[in-house]
């Protein structure tokens, strides 16, 4: 059951001025990624109008395609990481209040929003986003944790930060942001198979995708890990090198396409998705290319989105290549070193992996177990934890000077 909304702050309202009406955002980074937070409550239910107004707080085109668009007219700032809204609201779940988000990936360069996923990394700014607009309870001194419920996946996540008795939040310090922000753990809960209901939607440890061996896993969301020595990588390089070797980058989507298949993925509307949707995906499947950590870590890693290479590495992706290190005869477990041998008992495995900003420190929840399927039901996860950290950027009101006349009616309805 839904609660409605509390009183939101003065900030936070939805309003007209100098004739424009403005609506209220939070502008937030999780973990490595950017995005906006806004109650979805205030959000059009029309999936048209929906999209309309995210495409105008976000800089988008609203139909077709705009290659090169900078995005000046809105808060996205170019890259996959950079283009999230997450919608959100409280329901009642056992007698507990639980966070309820609904993620739209955008692009860009075109008008399409994919609603197909969820992000690990903003999924850290929604405890954050929840206090300080007053929709759950304040913290009161020690520890809070809430549960999250994603629509997009039927994921849950726990969330859980901490307050110190001056009132403020528990810091810390992550690989790729500088400094030290409000500290979040989240738990992923039951993560195996959100998408395609198997740890290994192809059933098989590894496969040949023209001509290619490679890892299919489904953790959160599905993705494809590959030997980066199969390409001529070592997995150590630049982001942006790898990026600019047009052959690479040509291999590795006729991979990560042809994989897609493989694993029957479907789109948000239920249907089978045709080589062509996986070619221009934004979302899934995930790709990685892995190979061994040449200093610190367990395995080194180069993770892409799967159209654009990650600046350092989706806190999803680390834990869905955390569990295929733990998963013999995967390409990951093949080259991962000195990670503990899952037991018959529940037990917490630290998986770091090395990326390039650093080393991202993932534990996983596994046990082994008879198999009674494919190779994938040998081995029980669950959960996937891992640390982020989060912080308000900006709360306020975007202006929305080129709203459709259907826009405006709705949200002038509201105020």
């Amino acid at each position: 059951m839904m609660m409605p909304l509390l009183p939101a702050l003065p900030e936070l309202v939805l309003r007209q001025r100098c004739g424009v009406i403005e609506f209220p955002v939070h502008h937030m980074r999780g973990g490595t990624s950017t995005g906006l937070v806004l109650h979805a409550a205030a959000v059009p239910p029309d999936p048209a109008l929906r999209e309309e107004l995210l495409r105008h707080l976000m800089g988008v085109p609203q139909s077709g395609q705009l290659p090169g668009n900078r995005q000046i007219t809105g808060l996205g700032r170019g890259a996959p990481t950079s283009n999230k809204v997450f919608l959100a609201e409280v329901e009642q779940h056992a007698g507990q209040p639980r966070l309820v988000s609904t993620l739209a990936q955008l692009a860009g360069g075109h008008a399409a929003i994919d609603w197909s996923v969820n992000c690990g990394n903003m999924s850290s700014a929604l405890q954050l986003w929840g206090l300080d607009c007053g929709v759950i309870e304040a913290l009161a001194i020690g520890a809070h944790a809430i549960d999250i419920r994603n629509t997009n996946t039927g994921a849950i996540t726990t969330s859980r930060m901490r307050r110190e008795p001056d009132g403020s939040f528990t810091a810390a310090g992550i690989p790729g942001v500088p400094g030290s922000f409000p500290r979040v753990d989240l738990f992923l809960q039951q993560p195996v198979g959100a998408k395609t209901g198997k740890l290994l939607p192809t059933g098989n440890v590894q496969d040949v995708v023209h001509g290619y061996a490679v890892s299919c896993v489904d953790v959160a969301v599905p993705m494809v890990i590959a030997p980066a020595s199969q390409f001529g990588k070592t997995a150590q390089e630049a982001i942006r090198e790898l990026e600019a070797d047009a052959a690479f980058m040509a291999a590795i989507r006729q991979v990560w396409s042809a994989a897609g298949l493989l694993m029957g993925l479907r789109g948000r509307d239920g249907e089978l998705m045709t080589l062509e949707e996986l070619e221009r995906s934004e979302t899934i499947p995930k790709f990685c290319i892995v190979g061994p950590a040449a200093g610190e870590g367990n395995i080194a890693v180069r993770y892409f989105t799967p159209q654009a290479g990650h600046a350092s590495l989706a806190v999803s992706g680390g834990c869905r290549l955390a569990a295929a290190c733990l998963i013999p005869g995967t390409v990951a477990h093949g080259l991962a070193r000195g990670v503990q041998p899952v037991g018959e008992e529940d037990a917490e495995i630290a998986v770091d992996i090395a990326n390039p900003a650093g080393i991202l420190d993932t534990t996983i929840v596994a046990r082994r177990q008879a198999a009674t399927g494919d190779a994938g039901d040998t081995l029980a996860i669950g959960s996937a934890a891992y640390r982020r950290s989060a912080q308000i950027l900006l709360r306020g009101h975007v202006p929305l000077y080129q709203a459709s006349a259907a826009l405006k009616a709705w949200l002038l309805k509201q105020i």
